[in-house]
């Protein structure tokens, strides 16, 4: 066991020799010679690109005097793991949610002498916990009360385009608007909500604006199971306790803070004392988990769309990228305290930053319990068919001379995010594959609104490999260089966005639009 802890301050200047070293991972792209005029569309082939031009970028991107950071022993640990509060039902009616939100700035009192102001929705970090059934209608007033327009999206519930919290349907400063929808039958599982504003959402989920939805089903195989909900998000704060702003590294790679917080807990002490599902939702903007569940048995039995058709038991360490969830079965095989913790997990950042290491999440305080027999079927999936339409994505990075914030552009088949583009058309039912090929030298994951898809294929250097399990997701992972073949389809008319969900790759242009016809 590791109790070493590994928690970096990243928003050092970089210098010249460090702008060599984040670019000569560069040599490998498929686009290294390209430079972008910031409002360009598509990149167009430059002669090459000069060590002095990447540090003249580089210095320019990091103009402003580093921010000096909070010490992790500033913030109390070791506390029990705190319980969610949950989002009032207002309705009387049998098969309907109804309740209000409101983002709003709240300051938090932190610790004795750190007080800190969050945006966060009802005055929670995180945001309340909001569950309803399949088949229930919703309806949710949100209450605009921070300096910026916003949206709430919920995060993989199959929900029409035009309540989703699509960037084009912003709510105002000081406005609000309500979302109605009724959540599909067969649509259990582990959701949550955070904004989706245009060039936003990076700050506002760095501010705290993050909840989880859940979606039970009435005929739920492990309903008998004691449940808890770990909520994983970063907390990135300067020593005088603000949110700090995103550093170029943050830009370039994905904010990490130096706190990761569990149920906006720093380090908690977890107690499963027998058989616990345990939901785990991988809420950081830009952090991927690597988790660690020590002395356990540890079943993976649902994923982003619920549970899957059979559980699976889990020898290695799990690996949720951004936005991704899962569902755990834990049994404790020995009684005692061990860590949870992150094993550290190469993605292949840019710039001068440290090796990955192993980090400490919290505190398992564990009983030993007999060991459990799950079912051996949780569910039966709808088998899509013969795939009838076709699409293809290429991620790429490039340099950006007048990009300000690291001076990096993110894109999707050679063009940045335009709201006012479609950049796909899919008719309605119609089954398709998209093979989406990461052909960057680190790794981006993939999100689309909408619909839930499962894996046909990972494919490496030319090698193809099926999925280690079978199961419906809205965000998954790729690593440098691989493609992955996918079946979807969309059931509902409208536009949907499609994405990474390092917050930051989206916002620096990883992201396209898919109209539904």
């Amino acid at each position: 066991m590791k109790r070493r802890i590994f928690l970096f301050n990243i928003t050092a200047a970089i210098s010249g020799l460090a702008v060599t070293k984040a670019f000569a991972k560069m040599d490998h792209f498929s686009m290294s010679d390209t430079m972008c005029a910031i409002n360009s569309d598509e990149c167009q082939k430059g002669d090459s690109m000069h060590h002095e031009h990447m540090n003249m970028n580089m210095n320019m991107s990091n103009n402003k005097t580093p921010q000096k950071l909070l010490a992790t022993s500033a913030l109390p640990q070791g506390q029990d793991l705190p319980e969610l509060t949950r989002l009032k039902n207002t309705s009387d009616k049998q098969g309907t949610f109804e309740a209000n939100l409101e983002a709003k700035p709240v300051k938090i009192k932190l610790t004795p002498e750190l007080t800190t102001e969050f945006w966060a929705y009802n005055g929670n970090i995180p945001g309340p916990a909001i569950e309803a059934f399949e088949g229930d209608k919703v309806k949710i007033t949100v209450k605009n009360s921070i300096p910026q327009a916003t949206t709430v999206h919920w995060h993989g519930l199959l929900i029409p385009s035009n309540q989703d919290g699509n960037p084009q349907d912003e709510i105002p400063a000081g406005s609000s608007r309500t979302y109605e929808f009724t959540i599909p039958e067969g649509n259990a599982g582990t959701y949550w909500y955070h904004p989706h504003g245009h060039e936003t959402v990076a700050e506002q989920v760095a501010r705290g604006l993050a909840g989880i939805f859940i979606v039970r089903s009435k005929k739920d195989p492990l309903a008998s199971l004691p449940e808890q909900n770990w909520f994983f998000s970063d907390l990135k704060l300067t020593d005088k306790g603000e949110i700090a702003d995103n550093s170029m590294v943050d830009w370039m790679n994905g904010r990490e803070g130096q706190f990761v917080l569990i149920n906006g807990a720093y380090r908690p002490k977890i107690t499963v004392k027998s058989a616990t599902r345990v939901r785990i939702w991988n809420a950081c903007s830009g952090r991927y988990l690597n988790l660690s569940i020590p002395n356990c048995d540890v079943y993976l039995v649902g994923t982003d769309g619920g549970l899957m058709p059979k559980p699976v038991q889990l020898n290695s360490p799990l690996l949720l990228s951004p936005a991704e969830r899962a569902e755990l079965v834990i049994v404790p095989k020995h009684s005692g305290t061990v860590y949870l913790q992150s094993i550290g997990y190469d993605r292949g950042k840019m710039g001068n930053v440290p090796p990955e290491q192993d980090i400490i999440l919290g505190e398992l305080a564990l009983t030993e319990s007999s060991p459990i027999t799950l079912p051996s079927t949780l569910r039966e999936l709808t088998k899509l068919g013969h795939a009838t339409a076709h699409k293809t994505l290429e991620y790429t990075e490039v340099m950006d001379m007048k990009e300000p914030r690291g001076g990096m552009l993110f894109l999707i088949n050679g063009k940045r995010h335009d709201m006012q583009r479609i950049d796909l058309e899919s008719k309605i039912h119609e089954v398709e594959e998209w093979t989406i090929f990461n052909n960057s030298h680190m790794d981006h994951n993939f999100h689309i609104h909408g619909a839930q898809f499962t894996t046909v294929s990972h494919e490496v250097d030319g090698k193809k490999n099926p999925p280690k399990y079978e199961a419906l997701k809205d965000t998954i992972n790729l690593r440098p260089y691989e493609k992955i073949t996918i079946k979807i389809q969309q059931n509902m008319p409208g536009l949907r966005m499609y994405h990474c969900h390092i917050i930051e790759h989206e916002t620096l242009g990883m992201m396209g639009q898919l109209m539904v016809k």
